[in-house]
């Protein structure tokens, strides 16, 4: 735990250095990020479950919000397609494997310990947790416009 809040407190210090060079834009996410209920949910994959742990504008950025969450991925759960606006995102995978993939790049499979980072107006295509029977758990951080949402999910097809 101790490990997680320097790492957490490297991080802050490292995304705020960057936040200046970044220009986001976009809404506010809401605290879960549940299925839609339909006549085939039970035939769906679950989703994942986004958790804010804190949210602070950045200090001397004006208009910039620091937002750190942890998205929990149960079992064979997967994402919907989406955006987050025009936020820088750094996602740190705390436990389990996720599959990733941003539009234009390869699908990629992150284990405990590994990361990667959105560019603003990424769009992300897949994140999934690769296990059908252990939870996958990011830590993500956002920098943002302020008020602006952190993700935009696709239309359904």
């Amino acid at each position: 735990m101790i490990g997680m809040r320097i790492a957490g407190g490297l991080l802050v210090a490292g995304m705020t250095a960057t936040a200046t060079a970044c220009s986001p834009a976009v809404d506010r996410a809401t605290a879960t990020v549940p299925a839609a209920p339909t006549a085939t949910a039970a035939s769906q994959r679950p989703s994942e479950t986004l958790s804010p742990v804190l949210e602070q504008p950045l200090p001397n950025v004006k208009g910039k919000t620091f937002t750190s969450a942890i998205v929990d991925f149960p079992p064979n759960a997967r994402a919907v397609a989406h955006r987050h606006g025009a936020a820088l995102v750094y996602a740190y995978v705390l436990e389990g494997t996720v599959r990733s993939q941003l539009a234009g790049k390869p699908v990629r499979t992150y284990h405990q310990g590994q990361n990667w980072v959105e560019q603003p107006g990424a769009h992300h295509l897949l994140t999934e947790n690769t296990s059908r029977t252990k939870s996958a758990k990011l830590l993500v951080i956002f920098i943002s416009n302020t008020g602006d949402k952190l993700k935009i999910e696709d239309p359904p097809t």
